[in-house]
C-alpha cells in the first residue's frame, strides 16, 4: 500500500506538471508568441530592402496636391498609357477596386481609363471577396458565373481533400461595373487576413471562393510575369513546375491558402520597403514625352519589372499593421508578397510536432539538470541552456525558419519553478523519512528538538527539574537463557511496542533501552508542569498493560514476566553530552542514579512499583502507598524513605 502511495505521488506530479506546461504554453503562444517572434524577425530576418524588380507607383500627398482627390479615372488612364506606350515593364498591378462608374467626372474619363486597360495585356486589377451575401442573390449568382468563366485559372488540386472548410466563408464579391469587367483581362484577390492582434503576417496566395481557388493579385502577377497558366496545390506546397516555385502554405479558416510573409527593410526613413515613384511624376512624364520633352522619370527605369500602382495619402489611408511597421502601406505589402514569390523567399514555420518536441526536450533537460546538480550550478546551467536556445532560434530565423521562441522558454521557466518545488517537496519527504527512521533510534521529541534548533546543535545543556522512570523485567537474564535469540527478540519487541505509546501518552520521553530495561524522562524536553503525576500514572498503566500481556503470553506458551518500576523526581543535567562529532541527548545526575537504585529495590522488597520521597511529596493526593522507612541507599550517607504504590486513589 505504501508503494502504491509512492507511485501515486509521482503519477499525480507528472499529470500536474503536464497540465501546467500545457496551460502556460497555450497562454504564452496565444498572447505573446507572435509579438516576440516579430521582434526576433526584425532583429535577424529583416536585413535588406525589397528587390529592385518590384517597384511602386503611389498616389501620394505630392500627387493629390496637383490633382484634388478623388481623381478622375482619366488620370489613372494616363498612368497606364505611360506603361502601355513607353515603358518595357513586364506586369502592371493595380491595387485598387472599382465597383461604380466615375459620377463626379465626365463619362469620357471612364471611357479613357477602360480603353487603356483593354489595350494592356499585362494589366492586373484586384477583386475582393466578402463575407456577406449579395443583396440580390439572383444577380449575384449570374455575376459569379461570369466571373468564374472569365478569370478562374487552372489549379491542379492534389490535396488529400478539396478543402478543410466546407462552409464557405466568402459569400459574395465586390462587383465590377460591366464596362470595367469587359475591359479587364486579369484580376487577382486583394484580401489580406490579419491575426487577432491586427498584424498582417500571412498572405493568401489562393482565395477559396465557393468551392474554387482564385489566385491573389500577387500570385496572378507572378504567373503573368512567368507566363504560367496553372498551379499545383498539394497538402504542404503551392507548386509551379515551369519555374520550380515551391510555396510552403497554411490554410486559413476561410479556406484561403496562405504563406507567411517575409518582410523587408524599409527604404531610408519611409514606410516603404520597395522603391517608390510618385504617380504625378508618371503622369507628367507621360505628358512630357507626348510633347517631345524630357520626362521626369525615364521609362527605361521600369524595364523588365513588375510595377504596382496604389494609393496612400492623407485623404486615402491604406495601411495595415505588420511586424515591421504599425502603418505599413497596403500596396507595399502586396509588393512584398510579389517579391516573396519572385525570389522564392519565404518564411517557414516548424510543425506542431516539432515545436512540441522542442518544448518537451527543453523541459526534460531542465528537470534533469535540477535533479542532478546543486541549486547554483543548475541555475547557471539553465541560464546557459536558455541563452543557447535563443541563439539557435536567432540562427534559424536568419535562415527563414521560424520556431516557437518564447513559448519553449516560458515552458522552461515553468519547469524550473515546478522542478525546484518538486525537489523541495522530495527533499522534505526524504527528510521526513530520515526523521522517522532516526526517531526509532532517538525519541521523536528529541528529534523534533534537534530539527527545530538544527543550527544550534552543540555540547551542553541545562539543569532542570525532572522525573526519571526506570523499568526492568524481572528475571529476564535467566529466562532468556532458556529461549532462542529470535524468541527473546519477539518478546522484547512486543513488550517495548506496548510500553512506548503509554510513555508518550503521558508526555514522557524514552531516553534509552538498556537490554530489557527502559529509562524515561518526564518534564524535559517536553515541558510539563505535572511531570511527577504523569510519570506515576504512566507507570501504573504500564503495570496494567503487563498484566494483559502476561495473560496473552501464557496462552501462547510463553514465559510469565513481571516488571519493576522505580521513579524519582529532582534536579538533573539535561542536554547533549559526548564529543563534537558524536552527541547524545540524555539526563545525568544524582536524580537519575537514585531512580535506578529505587527500581532495583523492587527485588529486595518483592514489589513492582516504588517511588522516592521527593516524588511522593508531589503525588500524595493521587496514590495509595505503603511507606518503606529508613532504607539504606547505596551512595547515600543517610537512610531515606521510599514508597510502594498500591493504586491510584
Amino acid at each position: 500500500m505504501r508503494i502504491f502511495k509512492g507511485k501515486s505521488f509521482y503519477i499525480k506530479s507528472l499529470f500536474l506538471y503536464l497540465f501546467l506546461i500545457f496551460i502556460v504554453s497555450y497562454i504564452t503562444f496565444s498572447l505573446f508568441e507572435k509579438s516576440f517572434s516579430d521582434y526576433m524577425l526584425r532583429l535577424f530576418s529583416v536585413k535588406e530592402a525589397g528587390h529592385d524588380d518590384v517597384v511602386l507607383v503611389m498616389i501620394d500627398d505630392k500627387s493629390t496636391i496637383s490633382y484634388r482627390w478623388p481623381w478622375a479615372r482619366s488620370l489613372y488612364g494616363e498612368i497606364i498609357e505611360y506603361f502601355n506606350q513607353y515603358a518595357d515593364e513586364k506586369v502592371v498591378v493595380f491595387d485598387a477596386i472599382f465597383n461604380t462608374y466615375d459620377t463626379q467626372h465626365p463619362s469620357s474619363s471612364d471611357e479613357y481609363f477602360f480603353n487603356s486597360i483593354k489595350k494592356s495585356e499585362n494589366f492586373i486589377s484586384g477583386f475582393m471577396a466578402l463575407r456577406d451575401n449579395y443583396e440580390n442573390l439572383k444577380i449575384g449568382d449570374e455575376y459569379d458565373k461570369s466571373f468564374k468563366n472569365k478569370y478562374l485559372l487552372k489549379i491542379n488540386n492534389k490535396r488529400s481533400r478539396s478543402s478543410y472548410y466546407d462552409n464557405f466563408a466568402y459569400k459574395s464579391l465586390i462587383m465590377f461595373p460591366s464596362k470595367y469587367f469587359s475591359s479587364l483581362k486579369n484580376t487577382g484577390g486583394v484580401n489580406i487576413n490579419t491575426d487577432f492582434d491586427g498584424n498582417a503576417r500571412y498572405a493568401p496566395d489562393l482565395l477559396f471562393y465557393k468551392g474554387d481557388y482564385y489566385p491573389s493579385i500577387a500570385m496572378r502577377a507572378y504567373m503573368l510575369f512567368n507566363n504560367i497558366d496553372s498551379l499545383t496545390l498539394t497538402d504542404k506546397f503551392i507548386l509551379a513546375d515551369k519555374t520550380k516555385l515551391k510555396v510552403p502554405h497554411y490554410e486559413y479558416y476561410s479556406g484561403d491558402i496562405e504563406h507567411r510573409i517575409k518582410y523587408y527593410k524599409q527604404v531610408s526613413d519611409s514606410n516603404y520597403t520597395h522603391k517608390k515613384y510618385s504617380a504625378i511624376d508618371i503622369i507628367n512624364s507621360y505628358r512630357a514625352i507626348k510633347a517631345g520633352k524630357k520626362p521626369v522619370i525615364d521609362p527605361a527605369e521600369f524595364s523588365g519589372k513588375i510595377v504596382l500602382i496604389g494609393a496612400n495619402t492623407t485623404n486615402v489611408i491604406d495601411t495595415l499593421q505588420t511586424p515591421v511597421s504599425t502603418d505599413h502601406p497596403g500596396a507595399d505589402i502586396q509588393a512584398t508578397i510579389i517579391d516573396n514569390l519572385m525570389h522564392n523567399d519565404f518564411l517557414s514555420s516548424l510543425s506542431v510536432l516539432q515545436n512540441v518536441f522542442i518544448i518537451l526536450f527543453l523541459s526534460v533537460i531542465t528537470f534533469v539538470i535540477i535533479r542532478i546538480t546543486s541549486f547554483f550550478k543548475s541555475l547557471l546551467s539553465l541560464f546557459f541552456v536558455a541563452f543557447l536556445y535563443l541563439t539557435l532560434c536567432a540562427l534559424s530565423i536568419s535562415l527563414n525558419v521560424i520556431p516557437l521562441v518564447l513559448t519553449p522558454l516560458v515552458a522552461q521557466l515553468a519547469t524550473m519553478i515546478f522542478g525546484y518545488s518538486y525537489r523541495f517537496i522530495l527533499e522534505g519527504k526524504n527528510k521526513e523519512k530520515i526523521k522517522n527512521a532516526m526517531g526509532k533510534y532517538l525519541s521523536q521529541d528529541v528529534m523534533k528538538n534537534v530539527v527545530q534548533n538544527i543550527d544550534d546543535v552543540k555540547l551542553g545543556g541545562k539543569k532542570a527539574n525532572v522525573t526519571v522512570l526506570f523499568s526492568d523485567i524481572r528475571g529476564f537474564t535467566s529466562m532468556s537463557e532458556k529461549m532462542t535469540a529470535e524468541e527473546v527478540s519477539l518478546i522484547l519487541n512486543e513488550y517495548f511496542s506496548e510500553m512506548e505509546p503509554i510513555i508518550s501518552k503521558y508526555n514522557g520521553v524514552i531516553n534509552k533501552f538498556i537490554g530489557d530495561a527502559v529509562m524515561a524522562i518526564f518534564g524535559e524536553p517536553i515541558q510539563d508542569l505535572n511531570h511527577p503525576q504523569n510519570a506515576v500514572k504512566c507507570a501504573y498503566e504500564m503495570l496494567k498493560k503487563v498484566e494483559q500481556l502476561r495473560e496473552k503470553w501464557l496462552l501462547e506458551g510463553k514465559p510469565k514476566i513481571e516488571i519493576g518500576i522505580g521513579i524519582n523526581t529532582g534536579e538533573a543535567f539535561v542536554g547533549n553530552i559526548g564529543s563534537e562529532k558524536r552527541l547524545e541527548y540524555t539526563v545525568i545526575g544524582d536524580t537519575v542514579n537514585l531512580a535506578s537504585r529505587i527500581e532495583g529495590y523492587n527485588k529486595v522488597y518483592k514489589t513492582n512499583f516504588l517511588i522516592s520521597s521527593s516524588t511522593y511529596s508531589l503525588v500524595s493526593d493521587i496514590v495509595d502507598v505503603i511507606k518503606i522507612a529508613d532504607v539504606n541507599i547505596r551512595g547515600k550517607a543517610k537512610k531515606m524513605d521510599i514508597y510502594e504504590v498500591l493504586r491510584l486513589s
